[in-house]
């Protein structure tokens, strides 16, 4: 069995390079399949700025706000149950999921354009069961790959995991705005006409999620020790306990009960209303404005957003767990304090700025910075440093359940809002960026109990 590191308790590991490359095959595919699950999540803005009078702003608000709140719900059975059956069979289930939801809302679309009446079909409701469904397999990928990498990763570690994560959510972003219309595009040049070429927003994640299906099923393992090297002490709320699986209750207990838990998970509702609010609004926002025939910043900033999104997040990411283990002791508040305190001054700058394509533009670049950053560092890290390898499943459910709940509330109070004036769009965020970095300072010092005592100087007995 291989060597895997050497290390005391308060230092990193020092891992064996065979360990950290075959770590890398651990991570980089579970990393990609991650992206598109998120290109299979949000390919729905995409397919409403083309379905135009098919897919009105509330009807998209409302199909949006269901997935939403099915995705945060959902925590309840697959928190657990990942902590139960790991994080490999999980990310099965929830990668082959998504993979036939998105296959059927393909196939569904496809009958919708090709019948005499489009409009006659019942297409709310059927995209409220089936982006219901791809959401609840979807809430799997984030439980999964917190719960693989707390057995890989030593919390002192976990910020640069931290800049990792947000560079997966960033290149999904990446993949659901811009290749998915890259895509349709493509299907328009080769025969589609135009709107019918939007069924192949949602088959293109179909078929790349079987592949990396496959893929995982050959390369993932939940710990090292599956993989040939020895497991090691990862220093977080788990640690110095031994490998065995306790019961569900158990480990849900630990987990709500813990107020550090519950307080990143209220920062993580604002997160959902804040980071959705504006990657998907904005989008919608300057296709109104390009309809309008103003062009000047937004036909650029839109046609480039899932690339403007994804610089952001890699950004965001890499800054914020740099910051946090570097300045901060691998304290995850005060990095993430920071971001929100700027995220409240961008809100705020929207107002004065909404009818300017670059100003605006510039202003939610400014804003996904800060919330992918936050997003990564809360739900990424933290969430293994307070969970544990043992409570990391259920931890991250509830924290990504909380986000989705605050992305359930933007998408229908947006959905309603912007049908009727858009200058209450930023009006309506601005509050939500002061109550997080509200919440934040009250987790200022914040560590998971064995990082503490490896942190805390030992004094001398007389």
């Amino acid at each position: 069995m291989g060597s895997v590191h050497s290390t005391t308790t308060a230092e990193v590991p020092r891992h064996s390079k065979e360990f950290r490359v075959r770590r890398f095959f651990n991570w980089f595919p579970l990393g990609l399949t991650y992206a598109l699950l998120y290109m299979g999540r949000y390919n729905l803005t995409v397919s409403q700025t083309a379905l135009g009078d098919l897919m009105p702003k509330d009807d998209f608000g409302a199909i949006f706000g269901v997935g939403a709140w099915v995705y945060a719900l959902a925590f309840l059975i697959n928190g657990p149950l990942t902590d139960k059956i790991g994080g490999k069979r999980a990310m099965l289930i929830g990668t082959l999921g998504a993979c036939l939801a998105n296959l059927g809302m393909g196939l569904y679309l496809q009958h919708v354009l090709a019948m005499p009446d489009p409009k006659s079909a019942p297409l709310k409701l059927v995209f409220m069961i089936l982006y219901g469904i791809n959401m609840y397999f979807q809430s799997y990928g984030a439980v999964a790959i917190v719960k693989v990498n707390a057995s890989w990763f030593h919390v002192r570690e976990r910020g640069w995991f931290s800049g990792i994560f947000g560079i997966m959510i960033s290149t999904g972003l990446f993949l659901a705005f811009d290749i998915n219309e890259r895509i349709m595009q493509f299907a328009q040049a080769h025969g589609l006409p135009g709107v019918e070429a939007t069924r192949w927003v949602f088959l293109g994640p179909a078929v790349l999620l079987a592949t990396f299906f496959l893929l995982e099923l050959l390369f993932l393992r939940d710990t090292p020790l599956e993989a040939g090297f020895q497991n090691f002490d990862t220093a977080d709320a788990s640690s110095g306990e031994d490998d065995t699986r306790p019961p569900v209750l158990q480990v849900l207990r630990k987990v709500l009960t813990n107020p550090i838990i519950i307080t990143i998970a209220l920062v993580e509702f604002c997160t959902g209303v804040l980071r959705n609010g504006v990657m998907h609004w904005f989008k919608i926002f300057a296709k109104e404005h390009i309809k309008a025939g103003t062009l000047e910043g937004w036909q650029y900033v839109n046609d480039n957003w899932g690339l403007i999104l994804m610089v952001a997040g890699i950004i965001g990411g890499m800054t914020a767990g740099y910051v946090s283990d570097k300045f901060f002791q691998s304290r995850r508040a005060p990095a993430a304090g920071f971001l929100y305190g700027i995220c409240f001054v961008a809100a705020l700058l929207m107002i004065p700025f909404l009818q300017s394509g670059w100003g605006l533009g510039a202003l939610v670049f400014l804003m996904s910075i800060c919330v992918i950053g936050t997003h990564g560092l809360l739900s990424g890290t933290a969430t293994m440093d307070f969970g544990g390898r043992k409570g990391a499943g259920t931890a991250v459910g509830i924290i990504d359940g909380f986000v989705y709940l605050g992305t359930g509330v933007q998408s229908l109070a947006l959905g309603y809002i912007t049908m009727r004036d858009w200058r209450f769009w930023p009006v309506f965020l601005a509050p939500f960026a002061l109550i997080g970095f509200y919440l934040l300072t009250r987790i200022w010092y914040a560590l998971p109990t064995r990082a503490r005592a490896a942190t805390t100087p030992k004094t001398a007995t007389p």
